[in-house]
């Protein structure tokens, strides 16, 4: 594809977009050369039609010819990421042309202005529909119903080039963290995305004004961010249920959760005050409670254990005040929660290890609110997490278990697409597990399924399939590591000697 002839493609597709107007053109022109650095164009003027449109292509025909003229000083992807967002940043409605639209759409329909707000996302190259398609997805079957496994190839690692430019930069603490609302329209640096292109949607939440955004590598559909204000660190309190409940009442068809709000426990980002939420049916949202409690004076709530691989205790009720004052005497209660005989210990050395996962969605007029127990006690033994994924299966799952893994969804690092494919051609071919690296972590893995499966008679194809249905049972035994209350009598015991504990 001719540079012309992308720049031509590049206003067509903003224009069929909605990101510009027809008598915007020469302006939108003149605003993408001067991000690639041209100092004129010749229109083709021909007329394109859909399928000629697509962004991705259109994109790194602009980047293949800049980096060609030397306007792109590496062709790297942090590079490349740094220009193509420029380009798209100048094709990108300004914030209060889009909060005016967001306001409009929401006051005839909440859907309907989520439903145009993912879309611009999309279309401005926020997130990236290419990359998402890279994704790797599957269920599997399990004692806790239907999990979703995926192994996510959408966010690009940084190369050694930029990693080395970065470093190279004078240090800046300006936007503090990737979760700042100071991103939006920022141009980006080798160790910071650009973010020209991110447009934020304001949302009140308990009286505090917060800021909605999609996830540029959405790990479900939706995959959207709440992010508060200020840079302040995560915490798990009594507003968090009051704003949590607050959102999914302005926004019934999304759920909305919060990571913990200490380390080992807590996800990736505990610097910046966030939540997380969408529209998606987690396999959590449909485990049904199998021990229902009562806590006296808030009888009105619907409680009770969940059957679940970690231990989680849900609310449910019409009174959206009653769910936040059960759920505060819980967090108030776990947080000073000691039960030696199940290992769990509120603080050592004066180090607080109990604190709460919390999910809140709308069920009907009923509001919904799970608390997941988490605790981030080490020990000799498990260094990384008593009560995290046990060494044995580091080699599928070794990140923090946060929010989105909670609930049911495992997020598994991009290695393993090309190491499940290398294993599965070295267990049909009877090869030496042990002389490749991509299989040697697996190999004690490999050899105990050997036993349930013949793979050398089987194709590469169904050994393939074969292991990602045994990679959903690692991740399900990974939940069950992160359950402080373990589902053995003993375990289920203990679970029942906290709920009487609770005032």
């Amino acid at each position: 594809m001719e540079r012309d002839e992308a720049i031509s493609r590049l206003l067509a597709y903003a224009e069929r977009r909605g990101l510009i107007e027809a008598d915007e053109r020469v302006w939108a022109a003149n605003r993408v050369l001067g991000a690639l650095g041209l100092a004129g164009w010749e229109d083709p003027g021909l007329s394109w039609a859909t399928d000629d449109l697509a962004l991705a292509p259109i994109l790194d025909a602009l980047l293949d010819d800049a980096f060609a003229r030397g306007a792109l000083e590496s062709d790297s992807v942090v590079c490349r990421d740094l220009l193509d967002t420029e380009v798209m940043g100048r094709l990108t409605p300004r914030p209060a042309q889009v909060r005016e639209r967001f306001e409009r759409l929401y006051a005839k329909d909440p859907a309907a202005a989520t439903d145009w707000y993912y879309a611009f996302s999309k279309d401005v190259n926020y997130i990236r529909r290419d990359r998402a398609a890279r994704d790797v997805r599957w269920t599997v079957p399990t004692a806790y119903g239907a999990l979703d496994i995926t192994i996510n190839l959408a966010k690009p690692e940084k190369d050694p080039a930029a990693i080395a430019a970065a470093r190279s930069l004078p240090s800046s603490g300006y936007p503090r963290c990737p979760l700042c609302a100071e991103n939006e329209g920022y141009a980006g640096r080798p160790d910071a995305q650009a973010r020209q292109n991110l447009r934020l949607v304001p949302v009140e939440l308990a009286g505090e004004r917060w800021y909605l955004q999609y996830s540029p590598y959405g790990y479900y559909n939706e995959h959207c961010i709440c992010l508060a204000p200020v840079h302040r660190p995560m915490r798990i309190d009594r507003a968090t249920f009051e704003r949590l409940l607050d959102f999914v009442g302005q926004f019934p068809h999304y759920f909305m959760g919060s990571n913990a709000d200490l380390p080992i426990v807590g996800g990736s980002i505990l610097s910046h005050d966030h939540f997380q939420g969408g529209r998606f049916e987690f396999a959590m949202e449909r485990a049904p409670i199998e021990a229902p409690w009562a806590f006296p004076g808030l009888e009105q709530v619907e409680a009770g254990i969940v059957r679940w691989p970690m231990s989680v205790v849900r609310l449910r009720g019409a009174e959206p005040e009653a769910l936040v004052e059960l759920a505060d005497r819980i967090l108030l209660a776990w947080r000073d929660h000691t039960d030696e005989e199940a290992g769990i210990f509120a603080e050592t050395c004066g180090e607080p290890h109990n604190t709460i996962t919390p999910i809140a969605r709308r069920r009907g007029a009923d509001c919904e609110l799970d608390l997941v127990l988490r605790n981030n006690r080490t020990t000799p033994e498990h260094p990384l997490g008593l009560f995290h994924p046990h060494e044995g299966l580091h080699h599928i799952k070794r990140e923090n278990i946060g929010l989105i893994e909670v609930m049911g969804l495992a997020v598994l690092p991009a290695r393993l697409k090309a190491e499940l494919t290398a294993l599965a051609e070295a267990l049909v071919a009877g090869t030496d597990l042990r002389a490749d690296e991509r299989t040697a972590k697996h190999a004690a893995w490999a050899e105990g399924l050997a036993g349930r499966y013949d793979f050398p008679a089987m194709e590469v194809a169904e050994v393939e399939e074969t292991l990602r249905l045994e990679t959903g049972l690692v991740f399900e035994q990974v939940l069950e590591d992160a359950g402080v209350f373990k589902r053995t009598p003993q375990g289920q015991a203990a679970f029942l000697r906290f709920l009487r504990s609770v005032g």
